[in-house]
């Protein structure tokens, strides 16, 4: 069912999508105004007309829909490589995961959508304007009880005492090496989200003053290419999305 101030996503007939809240109030499109209240305490799959008697159909928001229409800062971690993130370093329900370089949140949504309701995600954003953006949309998923949103550097140190694993999108990820010696548990994965090459060389480079406390690194790119099925031809499409960034993934000993 639809409760009070929980996010809905309508859908037109022309597929065209709208996220909004199930709250006394307009809403109003260019296909015309809908009262959002007649949604509370329907079915998710009900439709509502407006008044120009055009359709939307509502249904329950996925993750990916969430993060498709939040509002955005910095540019996110695309969903092909939070997947990888998520999958590669086997992150699970009831999991404590440390997220830095928030930025508008993508990934936090992503991480916390990982470790369900009994999980934890600790995410440090330095900017404050990147850091009030990322809390609009950790409240807008709904995710307010399993993150925890800090306005403040990493490389400072990290508060938390433990974790099972450390997930890092900032220009210096080496800088956070050692207090993930401290904090991390032994076999939990330290995984760094670096655009450039020369930030995975000089990554690389700073981790061989941590021989012995780190195993199985390894540094992937993540492409996606989509079909183009017609009737009579499939075939690759000419565009696709290539790189965003290198995805480095080192185990704790």
């Amino acid at each position: 069912m639809i409760e009070r101030g929980s996010p809905v996503l309508l859908i037109d007939l022309r597929g065209k999508r709208y996220l909004v809240r199930a709250e006394e109030r307009e809403f109003h499109t260019d296909l015309g105004i809908l009262r959002l209240g007649e949604l509370i305490g329907k079915p998710y799959g009900t439709r509502i007309a407006s008044h120009r008697g055009r359709t939307f159909v509502a249904i329950k928001p996925s993750i990916n829909d969430i993060i498709a229409k939040m509002r955005r800062g910095p540019q996110i971690v695309h969903p092909k490589d939070a997947g990888i993130i998520i999958a590669y370093a086997g992150i699970s329900p009831g999991d404590t995961v440390i997220e830095a370089g928030a930025g508008s949140g993508a990934l936090t949504l992503f991480l916390a959508n990982a470790v369900g309701p009994s999980g934890k995600v600790i995410s440090y954003e330095v900017r404050k304007d990147f850091y009030e953006i990322a809390k609009g949309n950790i409240e807008l998923a709904g995710f307010s009880d399993r993150v925890v949103l800090k306005n403040k550097s990493i490389y400072d140190g990290i508060d938390e005492e433990s974790a099972d694993h450390i997930v890092l999108d900032l220009p210096q990820p080496e800088n956070v090496l050692q207090h993930a010696v401290d904090v991390l548990r032994s076999g939990g994965y330290f995984v760094a989200y670096t655009p450039c090459s020369n930030q995975v060389h000089r990554f690389y480079r700073a981790l061989e003053e941590f021989g012995g406390q780190f195993l199985r690194v390894k540094t992937v790119e993540v492409l996606v290419r989509e079909q183009e099925v017609k009737r009579e031809c499939i075939r690759p499409k000419t565009t696709m999305l290539a790189h965003t960034g290198y995805i480095t993934f080192l185990r704790k000993l």
